[in-house]
C-alpha cells in the first residue's frame, strides 16, 4: 500500500468552536483550514447514551496536513474540543492522494 504524504482532518464541533480547533492545529503545525456550517441530526437516545447535551448547530474544520503531523493534531483536537469540552467535538483523518495549490508544484505531463 503506497503511503500518503497529506492528510485531511475533519473536525466536528459545536457552533462556535471552530476557532479553537483551527487554534489546536496550528499549533503542531497546520497552516490553515476551512469551515463548513452544518446541522447535526443525532437523536435524543444519542444524548442519553454519551450523557451530553447535543447541540444541533456545528461546524465542520477541515484541516490539510502533512501525514507526520496528524497524529498529534488529533490529540490536540481532543484536548481542546473533544467531546468532554463545551465544544463536543469528534474529529477523524482521511488519506489524501493528490493535492494542488500547496508549496509543491504539479508535475507536468510531457506534451506530445
Amino acid at each position: 500500500m503506497k503511503k500518503t504524504k497529506h492528510e485531511v482532518i475533519f473536525c466536528i464541533v459545536n457552533a462556535g468552536f471552530s476557532e479553537t480547533a483551527m487554534d489546536a492545529a496550528k499549533e503542531i503545525g497546520a497552516r490553515g483550514g476551512t469551515v463548513i456550517h452544518a446541522r447535526g441530526t443525532a437523536n435524543q437516545e444519542a444524548e442519553k447514551l454519551f450523557n451530553i447535551t447535543i447541540e444541533p448547530d456545528k461546524e465542520i474544520v477541515m484541516i490539510l496536513v502533512p501525514a507526520e503531523i496528524r497524529d498529534n493534531i488529533l490529540h490536540a483536537l481532543y484536548h481542546e474540543v473533544g467531546l468532554d469540552t463545551p465544544g463536543q467535538g469528534i474529529a477523524f483523518a482521511m488519506p489524501v492522494d493528490r493535492v494542488v495549490g500547496l508549496s509543491e508544484p504539479p508535475v507536468k505531463k510531457p506534451t506530445e
